[in-house]
């Protein structure tokens, strides 16, 4: 499906101005509102459209009335609840410290890079692999140019390189223990209640599931362990030997591999 790209309802040169440069850096029509619904957009272009907002990039799938877009909500929560008390679930599966290197190989929304990025801090590295074009540039956009007065956030979010690659394309590219911690975060097959935005990813993101190359290049990467986050139904576990840390009052697991 092809995307084209307008600006918000109410619109200003400004937006046009953005709007066309998006059009350029991703090589997609860029096409004027002229006070047309997304939705009249979608069906005379037979497209998803990108929307150039006041404060964000909004992504609507063809077809669908609910928006993509970059917000840390989540990450948000996460950093100050870990903050107050010292523990996140994700960074005692992961075990990161301080100057450590960590590969997401699932962007999706960064929450958990984001987490990653602010323990391992200035020292450290982090990088987020996303296959889907559109979701890793209206991330990447937003990790550069969100601003918050929540400065630990808004630095850990300057901190974080994506990069639009599949997950075994990179991993094959890289050196043996290149990266601390290798990170997948297959989309549940089985959904989760979550937020609007959590919901129009799912709208455009693979859902997919591990397979044997994935979890063996993703070894070979790492230099202290590999971690998954699954359903906590999932085969996934047990099929490519993760040890399970079960939590009981949570709707998905983690699983390790010491490598």
């Amino acid at each position: 499906m092809k995307t084209v790209i307008t600006t918000a309802g109410r619109t200003n040169p400004e937006y046009t101005r953005v709007a066309k440069d998006i059009a350029a850096d991703l090589c997609i029509k860029f096409i004027d509102r002229n006070k047309k619904s997304v939705e009249k957009i979608q069906n005379e272009q037979l497209a998803d459209v990108l929307v150039v907002g006041k404060e964000r990039l909004e992504f609507f799938a063809y077809g669908s009335t609910t928006p993509f877009f970059f917000h840390p909500n989540s990450a948000a929560f996460r950093l100050k609840r870990l903050l107050k008390a010292g523990k996140d679930p994700f960074l005692e599966a992961t075990g990161l410290k301080l100057g450590e290197r960590f590969l997401d190989t699932t962007a999706g929304l960064c929450s958990d890079s984001l987490i990653a990025a602010y323990t391992v801090g200035d020292p450290g590295k982090v990088v987020a692999l996303e296959k889907e074009k559109m979701i890793a540039y209206i991330i990447n956009r937003g990790l550069k140019s969100y601003e918050t007065d929540f400065s630990e956030l808004e630095n850990s979010m300057r901190r974080i390189q994506v990069i639009h690659q599949d997950a075994v394309d990179f991993l094959k590219t890289v050196k043996d223990n290149s990266f601390d911690v290798v990170y997948m975060d297959p989309m549940f097959e089985e959904e989760i209640a979550e937020s609007n935005n959590f919901q129009a990813l799912r709208e455009i993101g693979a859902i997919g599931t591990l397979y044997t190359e994935w979890v063996e290049q993703a070894k070979r990467v790492a230099k202290k362990r590999v971690v998954l986050k699954a359903h906590f139904r999932s085969p996934m576990f047990e099929d490519f030997g993760f040890t399970r840390l079960t939590r009981l009052s949570s709707k998905f697991h983690y699983g390790i591999i010491e490598v």
